[in-house]
């Protein structure tokens, strides 16, 4: 599988960079960026599924114990979603060896589209089932709308995380720190 590592500039200090390369940096030639594949785009939409999941029933679950009404709760759900779906690529990145500031400029540019194309589909799919607003966690109706949430959003983010990272951004700007 190769990887884009095209420098964009997001959260890169120019003059501590300059000259360094990295393996990821010779593996897709300048220019070359639009063939990516559907598995590297699967790929890069399923790490941020994950996160977003996490936050966004965590964010559910907190909402119903609180008695919140649907706006405070989704507001909360959407929050920790971009929380944590921004965590996993943060705590990747500053492993790698990024300092904590730049780590987190890498996971802002890395995954703020994506994230958002997956919070909007997600939770539109979610406002249009009708009754799921109002299912309780122990209802199916709740689960099914929520990960039938998911599974749309993730058909309908893969292509824009492929086409973003054919172009050197999204989780492109990940990949030089792999």
């Amino acid at each position: 599988m190769e990887h884009s590592a095209h420098h964009t500039g997001t959260g890169h200090d120019q003059a501590a960079h300059e000259g360094h390369h990295s393996q990821a940096d010779h593996a897709m030639p300048h220019g070359a960026h639009g063939r990516v594949s559907w598995a590297m785009a699967a790929k890069a939409t399923l790490h941020c599924l994950t996160g977003c999941a996490i936050g966004e029933i965590l964010g559910m679950v907190i909402g119903t114990a609180l008695m919140w009404g649907n706006v405070p709760t989704m507001v909360l759900a959407i929050t920790l979603a971009f929380l944590f779906g921004y965590s996993f690529t943060l705590f990747a990145v500053h492993r790698a060896g990024l300092d904590f500031k730049t780590a987190i400029k890498v996971a802002l540019a890395a995954d703020t589209v994506s994230i958002a194309v997956m919070e909007f589909v997600d939770n539109t799919i979610i406002a249009l089932t009708p009754g799921a607003m109002d299912a309780h966690l122990s209802d199916g109706l709740f689960w099914f709308a929520l990960l039938g949430g998911f599974a749309v959003a993730f058909v309908i983010t893969t292509p824009v995380n492929k086409w973003m990272i054919g172009r050197g951004k999204g989780h492109a700007v990940v990949h030089a720190y792999h």
